[in-house]
């Protein structure tokens, strides 16, 4: 399956599919040119057509972190995973935007279900590995805590 087909999940039937594709692709340019507030805007408009698409709440989310909007990003991520609470993306970048504001102790729910499901590849073991040494990590620290005997 092509990197196109992948992205977007085939041949769009409708015009609201296109325009819809559109604001994605729009929002993907300009990620790619670095101009993120204007991405967050086209994943919106995005949003507006179909407000249930994993692609471009992820990519929203991914776009907001980039911004350091982090509690938008959260959200993007929550809803993402309200709809399909398998999406092992929405569970790893949600659980690194739990560290970042400091709930550890939540982000390890998280770690875990990605890690319950990680994506395969080459590249993807980089992102498991990571993901892995980082539960560990979390599980050790609270482990030691002042409050782990009570």
């Amino acid at each position: 399956m092509s990197f196109w087909d992948r992205l977007f999940g085939g041949r769009a039937e409708s015009s609201q599919d296109r325009q819809r594709l559109d604001y994605l692709n729009e929002a993907l340019v300009l990620e790619r040119q670095g101009d993120f507030d204007a991405a967050v805007t086209s994943y919106r408009l995005a949003l507006r057509e179909r407000p249930d698409d994993l692609k471009v709440l992820q990519n929203l989310a991914i776009a907001l972190s980039r911004i350091g909007r982090v509690e938008e990003a959260i959200r993007a991520y929550r809803k993402a995973l309200e709809i399909d609470p398998s999406l092992s993306g929405a569970h790893y970048g949600l659980a690194f935007l739990l560290i970042k504001r400091g709930d550890g102790h939540f982000a390890v729910k998280h770690l875990k279900a990605f890690l319950a499901h990680p994506p395969s590849g080459a590249e993807a073991e980089r992102w498991v590995a990571h993901a892995q040494a980082t539960l560990d990590q979390l599980i050790a620290s609270d482990s030691t805590s002042p409050s782990a005997g009570t």
